[in-house]
């Protein structure tokens, strides 16, 4: 226990040293088992490890959802969204700002970063509120806030990273994200209603939208919808798997794209495919360095320490899933959603494995705590990314903003976690 303590305490030095979290438990994880077997029989872990994940079919999954959400990103659909989520709440007081919270959770379901609908959303939503005096709280608190459902509706990366690393089904956790993730942008809306109603100068009266624009949107979000209900459905009713449900997601997104007038030159092509291929690059250094260090704190008996401890203090299934939860938003302020599932489940797989937890349940629970991670200081990187495109915001307004939608997510968690059925019901259903 003492020596995973040390190589955990190491990781953390280097992340704050400025090292990326991939290679920071790459390079800890290689020292550590060499201190305690030998270099050669290191290098020789490394080398088999790093290999292994290469070649795993079911990490393709990875890729093509991302190239699925690039193509998506890329076809400036964002608008639509936005315009038609408008048309649904616009006369609503707050309008702007539900319709943003809608448009955030559509965007980030086909698009599956957080970061870019964090970002493109900032260049959609912001103007239009401005545009109607809202205050910077609310508009720029609702977008951070909102690009963070991106991680719980499906397809979600962390979903697919968590499903290989605890070896669940990826199709039954995307079912198992879909009433988490509506439950979710439900209590954003009321956390937009309630701002609004405590101070009804954050979001003056605004315009119905023109009926023809409103045409415009909806024609324009039909096929995403339609691309939508195929991945899931197809995943759902078994007709497909979440691996070829990415390649059949990945060729929908860029059909929709090229029909919208984009991806027909060779340089739009090559510009989706170079950043498809480096986020996935960010990606697999994270879960590379990852199992290198799992393998270090395996050889330093750790997870089986634990279960020691589990057994010692009686503890419950509930009780230790609420400790591993204190645990994830403590390192939520430090680390990024990729970087927790892949730090903290291979740890306690063991125990919350012989408690009887179920793991399905379980990852809903690790994404919906690294949600709140992304809006929560010192870090907050959804805060830092508004920031980032809206200069003119202050950051502290872009976290007093989210202080509701924190408040919302923590209710959210809350519900899961006592009435874990939101999450089970629908993968129960199809088993």
């Amino acid at each position: 226990m003492t020596t995973a303590l040390l190589g955990f305490a190491a990781l953390l030095a280097l992340c704050f040293f400025g090292f990326r979290v991939g290679f920071a438990t790459l390079i800890v994880g290689f020292v550590g088992f060499a201190l305690e077997r030998g270099w050669s029989p290191s290098l020789a872990m490394v080398a088999q490890q790093v290999a292994e994940d290469a070649q795993n079919y079911n990490l393709s999954v990875i890729p093509l959802f991302i190239l699925m959400g690039v193509f998506i990103y890329r076809s400036d659909v964002s608008s639509d969204l936005y315009d038609a989520a408008y048309a649904a709440l616009g006369r609503l007081k707050g309008g702007l700002a539900l319709a943003t919270v809608l448009a955030c959770g559509g965007f980030s379901a086909v698009c599956g970063s957080t970061l870019a609908t964090a970002a493109t959303m900032s260049k959609v939503a912001m103007p239009q509120m401005k545009g109607f005096n809202y205050s910077d709280k609310l508009a720029a608190g609702t977008i951070a806030a909102g690009g963070t459902l991106g991680i719980m509706i499906p397809p979600s990366v962390p979903l697919v990273i968590y499903g290989i690393i605890a070896e669940q089904d990826i199709g039954l956790l995307f079912i198992a994200g879909i009433l988490p993730g509506l439950l979710l942008v439900s209590l954003f809306l009321l956390a937009v209603m309630l701002t609004v109603r405590i101070d009804p100068l954050a979001a003056p009266d605004a315009d119905d939208l023109d009926p023809k624009r409103k045409k415009e949107a909806i024609r324009g979000t039909m096929p995403i919808l339609i691309l939508f209900i195929i991945v899931l459905g197809g995943i759902y009713g078994g007709i497909f798997t979440a691996t070829e449900a990415s390649g059949i997601g990945a060729f929908g997104a860029a059909i929709i794209a090229f029909m919208r007038g984009h991806l027909r030159t060779i340089k739009e092509w090559r510009t989706c495919l170079v950043e498809a291929a480096m986020t996935t690059s960010k990606i697999f250094i994270v879960l590379f360095g990852a199992v290198v260090f799992a393998q270090f704190i395996n050889l330093s008996g750790m997870p089986y320490d634990l279960l020691d401890y589990v057994d010692d203090w009686e503890l419950s299934a509930l009780e230790l899933v609420a400790f591993v939860c204190l645990i994830a938003l403590l390192m939520g302020m430090v680390f990024e959603s990729i970087g927790i599932v892949v730090l903290l489940v291979p740890v306690f797989l063991p125990a919350l494995t012989a408690i009887g937890v179920d793991m399905i349940w379980f990852g809903i629970i690790v994404v919906l705590v690294t949600e709140i991670g992304l809006i929560t200081p010192p870090i907050g990187m959804n805060a830092f990314v508004v920031k980032s495109v809206l200069p003119q915001v202050k950051l502290a307004d872009i976290f007093k903003g989210v202080v509701p939608y924190i408040g919302a997510l923590f209710i959210g968690l809350l519900l899961v976690f006592f009435f874990p059925q939101i999450a089970t019901i629908l993968p129960n259903l199809a088993r």
